[in-house]
């Protein structure tokens, strides 16, 4: 029956589906409700009657991101699922008929004071944050402190334990959305260092006897912006990675402090995981890539001047004979030193 149950849970209100139920495109389920809420706040600017749009939109599908195309009915074109209605209405009843056997154990598992032994806890201390009972307040080391009901706190808390789960689930597809444009990031920049040394070595090929040394150099130039940038792209890669890893086991055991049915035991460990999920739904720590990190075309080479100098070689006369042994290495070191430069290795983006 609890597996029953946790299949009849609407992923929007977090409660067992409330009648009427409509099935999407997907073939996920939603309270028409819980739909049509949903459908409003994508569609803000679409007009309604009696708080229910009547005119065609989208929106996207909770539980898979499909995103679901309505004609001018809204929610109310959507079918019905007539299945699991029936379904509910069975589950109701068999919870209602096993629900007095149940009440006893129930009351065994209901929390106790711990300075109180006998008393349960059935009160909250506002001004401490935690779950209390009436003699704490009254005899105890409550006396001078606000408290609350313990069912408006419950419900207070649940929601905004739900709604930041919410927020880290929206923020989860964003990272997502990041490490995939990281990833293709890391690819333009494979591709534009290939590019640039197929192109270096291609000009290099008409001066290889002479300049394969200089190419060497330029070549590792290249090579080692790639790697540095590569490597960098990398770790912030693996840095967004683990943030998204530790976010979804916040989710997750947010969702499973959702399903603790005891309010006391609730409240007693949502404090520290409402601080966990306003941690994990922050990457303001995390640095970004500038606009155009991955270029490389600073690396273009021009060989025109030694391409030119190279096809002015000719035989040399008699009477340059000793012309070229006075000036013979300065006339080397002018032709050696005619190679191109390429430009500065530019510091990585912070």
């Amino acid at each position: 029956m609890d597996n029953l149950e946790k299949q009849l849970i609407c992923p929007i209100c977090l409660e067992t589906f409330t009648k009427p139920v409509v099935i999407l495109p997907c073939q996920h389920n939603l309270c028409r409700k819980c739909a049509n809420d949903i459908f409003q706040a994508s569609n803000p600017y679409l007009p309604t009657r009696g708080g229910s749009v009547t005119s065609g939109g989208r929106f996207r599908c909770p539980s898979c991101r499909h995103e679901v195309v309505l004609d001018r009915h809204g929610v109310y074109g959507l079918q019905r699922n007539l299945l699991v209605e029936n379904i509910i209405d069975m589950f109701k009843q068999e919870s209602t008929s096993s629900a007095k056997p149940a009440a006893p154990e129930r009351t065994e598992e209901q929390a106790m004071c711990q300075e109180h032994k006998e008393e349960k806890i059935n009160i909250y201390c506002v001004t401490h944050s935690v779950p209390t009972c009436s003699m704490c307040k009254v005899f105890g080391a409550h006396q001078d402190c606000e408290v609350a009901p313990l069912k408006s706190m419950y419900q207070t808390q649940k929601t905004e334990l739900t709604d930041g789960i919410a927020m880290m689930v929206g923020n989860n597809d964003r990272i997502q959305g990041i490490i995939s444009q990281l990833k293709e990031t890391c690819r333009t920049i494979e591709e534009n260092g290939r590019r640039q040394k197929s192109q270096l070595c291609e000009k290099f090929d008409h001066l290889y006897a002479i300049l394969e040394e200089r190419k060497r150099d330029l070549s590792s130039k290249v090579v080692a912006e790639q790697e540095e940038k590569l490597n960098y792209i990398r770790g912030l890669t693996k840095k967004y990675k683990e943030h998204l890893e530790r976010s979804c086991k916040t989710v997750e055991t947010g969702i499973q402090t959702l399903e603790e049915p005891e309010m006391a035991v609730f409240l007693q460990t949502v404090k520290d995981l409402l601080k966990r999920t306003g941690e994990a739904s922050s990457t303001s720590h995390l640095e970004k890539v500038e606009q155009g990190y991955e270029a490389m075309d600073h690396y273009t080479v021009n060989f025109w001047r030694e391409g030119r100098a190279l096809r002015s070689i000719d035989f040399i006369s008699d009477d340059e004979d000793e012309y070229e042994e006075v000036d013979g290495g300065k006339a080397e070191a002018e032709v050696g030193g005619g190679a191109s430069t390429a430009a500065p290795l530019p510091s990585p983006a912070p």
